[in-house]
């Protein structure tokens, strides 16, 4: 499968259907131009989060920090305990205050809420390019 065929797939948790409608469009078809497309799965519930991140085939991970009644900081330290070879994680923080929460988290990146569709296209790139060894 060449670079231009190839799909991201990108797992976004919220119990918000907001919040996730707002990760979709801010992220969009692809974040950078020279990247390859995405492919969402959303999940409004951690049990789905576990059976996709069991299943495989995720290369980035949106967790909502604020969600009920599992947040995305948990979450995401369980599942870094859990999963060998985990995917690069981005937490929605409540606020930018909270992005020492995110480290707690070992998320790789935190990007506070009200989304700013930019920095959250910005550091999904970022991430995506590490992952894929891909430089700017």
């Amino acid at each position: 499968m060449t670079s231009s065929e190839r799909r991201i797939n990108v797992l976004v948790y919220s119990d918000d259907s907001i919040t996730r409608a707002a990760v979709l469009s801010a992220l969009g078809t692809r974040p950078a131009p020279e990247l390859p497309r995405l492919s969402f799965v959303e999940c409004a519930t951690e049990p789905m989060v576990i059976r996709h991140m069991d299943g495989g085939h995720i290369d980035l991970v949106v967790l909502d920090g604020e969600a009920v009644p599992a947040g995305g900081m948990g979450i995401c330290r369980q599942l870094k305990d859990e999963i060998f070879n985990y995917p690069p994680v981005i937490v929605l923080t409540g606020r930018p205050q909270d992005g020492w929460l995110a480290t707690w988290s070992r998320a790789e990146a935190a990007v506070p809420q009200p989304l700013d569709p930019v920095v959250l296209a910005e550091t999904a790139a970022t991430l995506i390019r590490r992952r894929l060894a891909i430089t700017a």
